[in-house]
């Protein structure tokens, strides 16, 4: 009825807000509200959240930015953990007789349960306001994986209170329990995710139950680490994250949609319970205000919060290709939100060992209220403001999918010649298990087999061809096709405007896509790899350089002395011309010639100042006994210069006399001339031109 309404208003403040008029009417017909137990959350409300995000989860971000995630939801999570308990119980002893009385673990206890960022808020803001891929992954994964830690501190923190005494083997024990309840939820989530898949292997013959298998195969997952006191928030993750890509292999397209649409249906009605239950815990639940710790605490989460991502920013950029602007920055931080995690901590506390408990329960809901309302109103404005890159609503295309795959194998190749494992070789490590063993165990069929593509291939060719046979083209069929088609509903040939052409749903389309992603372009053998640290030297490459410079410097010399210009107007012939074998320049200081000169050769001599003037030139007669030559000597020299008549020779001889004289009237050749015709023989002219 009000879309601006909700464009400005988050949904989890407008059921936050709903609560409260509902434990406002239950108040004033004298009815006691129902308060938000912890049992209930964390049994039923909170797993269908965390089960969705975790099967839902875009795989590919969450492993590329990880090692960003775990610094900000362990050591981000331990930092604002001490910096807000410690302050706080230093403003607990400068404040009065009032504040006394709490203690440094009562007050690390509380900066643990508050310091966490909560899933649920999150998703609840986030999803509204469309961030990009990067941040949502970062804050949302903080937000899944600090659970660890807060579950840890959590219980240590509780257990030193009811000790009373710390040693150092304590803190030691502390950090081994922080590894085994973050590892031991992620273990027991990866079992269950597995048998979940095995399990999906022989439902093909019941596929009305086989979304059950994922719900109860998930909640077991998680009972079973809350049973250890382990994380059952890892162990959701895991499971979810195991179990999707195997039983999507295996099960059926609807029972798939059934298991999509099921889990944001459940974890959408355990939202708006969570946060109405809140509301209505606010007006029934008691309270005790003190002005000092609540807004002390409310300042201080602020300002570890900022502090912890501006220090560790500082130094995760150090290490990431693609650096976090302060833009990203300030998005980080000012998405940190608070939930009804910290509330049901708080709730579970014992006031016997915690006699303040109500009044961490004041300031706990404080502070929820201030990150729901104020930051969670406020950061749609401000991400539009300061121009903070959206998400893109759009798929990516086959073409761009394809393309990610193949840098993915150019990177792990470049990686492998460079001998640097990243974390590209691991991953294509992890996939060759994965195709080579994994697989073959969990996915039935012919669907574990690589060569879906050509199965899909042929499933649809048949189905085209029971189309045609149906729609009237049976004669066009080749003769093995109507064997294995059912002959039975051949209907009448219809008029070609009446066919249509068959159009493929989205369901299908996203199954081409699906099996074009993973199959049209195969990893690359491993062959012998070898390190850059570890080749032999070559002995001979350093003179194999020098070849390579000498021979790049000839083939310079002589370009240059190709690309020279020369004193005769006529062009330079190539090297190789029979006639720079015979002639010289006298003039010219470089030899032109390839073979040595011999006195039996005429010698052109040119006047450098005159070069394209004819009479230039002198002509020098260096031939001793023009008759003396045979013939067989001619043949051996090849064609020489010979001194033209100087007379114009008459036209009314005999054919014998001009064969006589032939010879002696052949014009000389020079340079690129190609020498006389048939016809220019009888006229005296120059040959230099």
């Amino acid at each position: 009825m009000m879309p601006r309404l909700s464009s400005i208003v988050p949904e989890s403040c407008l059921l936050i807000v709903v609560g409260l008029l509902v434990g406002g009417l239950m108040k004033l017909v004298a009815e006691v509200p129902p308060v938000l137990e912890s049992k209930i959350f964390f049994l039923y409300l909170l797993p269908p959240i965390i089960l969705d995000a975790g099967y839902f989860m875009p795989i590919r971000q969450f492993t590329e930015n990880l090692g960003t995630i775990l610094m900000f939801a362990v050591v981000g999570t331990l930092w604002n953990a001490f910096f807000v308990g410690g302050l706080l119980y230093g403003v607990c002893q400068f404040e009065g007789h009032r504040l006394v009385n709490v203690d440094l673990l009562s007050c690390l206890l509380f900066g643990s349960i508050i310091s966490a960022v909560d899933p649920v808020a999150v998703l609840a803001v986030f999803e509204e306001i469309h961030i990009n891929e990067l941040l949502h992954i970062l804050v949302f994964g903080e937000s899944l994986l600090n659970d660890a830690v807060t579950v840890v501190l959590y219980h240590l923190f509780e257990e030193f209170s009811s000790v009373g005494t710390i040693t150092v083997m304590d803190v030691f024990l502390g950090v081994v329990c922080f590894l085994v309840v973050s590892l031991g939820g992620i273990v027991v989530g990866a079992i269950y995710g597995l048998l979940a898949a095995f399990t999906s292997r022989f439902t093909s013959h019941t596929r009305v139950i086989e979304p059950l298998f994922v719900f109860v195969y998930s909640y077991m997952a998680y009972l079973s680490a809350e049973v250890f006191h382990l994380s059952g928030i890892m162990a959701l993750i895991a499971c979810g994250a195991v179990t999707r890509p195997y039983v999507e292999a295996n099960i059926s397209h609807k029972s798939h949609t059934t298991i999509k649409y099921f889990l944001k249906m459940w974890s959408s009605v355990s939202d708006t319970l969570i946060f109405i239950f809140l509301g209505v815990s606010t007006v029934a639940g008691p309270h005790e205000w003190n002005w000092i710790f609540v807004v002390a605490t409310l300042i201080l989460c602020l300002v570890a919060r900022v502090l912890g991502v501006v220090g560790l920013t500082f130094v995760i950029n150090k290490f990431r290709i693609v650096k976090l602007t302060s833009k990203d920055q300030f998005i980080i931080a000012y998405g940190g939100l608070r939930g009804a995690i910290a509330f049901s901590l708080v709730y579970l506390l014992n006031t016997d060992h915690f006699p303040k408990r109500n009044m961490f329960l004041t300031a706990i809901i404080t502070v929820i209220f201030f990150t729901v309302f104020v930051q969670g109103m406020t950061i749609r404005p401000l991400v539009d403001l300061l121009a903070v890159k959206k998400k893109q609503e759009t798929k990516r295309s086959i073409n761009e999918e394809i393309h990610t795959q193949f840098l993915d194998h150019l990177l792990t190749g470049i990686e492998g010649i460079c001998g640097h494992y990243g974390h590209h070789h691991w991953k294509d490590k992890l996939n060759r298990f994965n195709k080579k063993y994994v697989k073959k165990c969990l996915i039935a069929g012919e669907r574990s087999k690589e060569p879906q593509l050509i199965a899909f291939y042929h499933k649809m060719e048949m189905k085209q061809a029971i189309e045609l046979v149906e729609s009237g083209g049976g004669s066009k069929l080749p003769s093995a096709v109507p064997s294995t088609v059912s002959m039975q509903n051949i209907q009448p040939k219809k008029s070609p405007q009446d066919r249509a052409l068959p159009q493929l749903s989205k369901a299908r389309e996203d199954e081409i896509r699906k099996i074009l992603r993973t199959n049209l372009q195969k990893t690359r053998q491993r062959l012998r790899s070898y390190n850059r640290h570890t080749l032999i030297a070559d002995p001979y490459e350093d003179g194999w350089n020098e070849i390579l410079i000498k021979r790049k410097r000839m083939m310079e010399l002589e370009k240059k002395i190709s690309q020279m210009n020369n004193y005769l107007t006529v062009p330079a012939p190539a090297p190789d011309s029979p006639t720079i074998a015979r002639a010289r320049l006298a003039s010219d200081p470089q030899a032109w010639g390839l073979k040595s000169l011999t006195e039996s050769i005429p010698t052109i001599k040119v006047d450098l100042a005159s070069p394209q003037s004819p009479e230039s030139f002198n002509m020098v007669d260096e031939i001793g006994k023009k008759g003396s030559q045979s013939k067989a000597s001619e043949e051996e020299d090849g064609l020489t210069m010979k001194v033209p008549s100087m007379t114009k020779p008459r036209k009314d001889k005999t054919a014998n006399e001009d064969d006589d004289k032939e010879p002696q009237q052949r014009l000389m050749r020079c340079l690129s001339d190609p020498g006389p015709a048939g016809e220019e023989d009888e006229e005296d002219e120059p040959f230099l031109h």
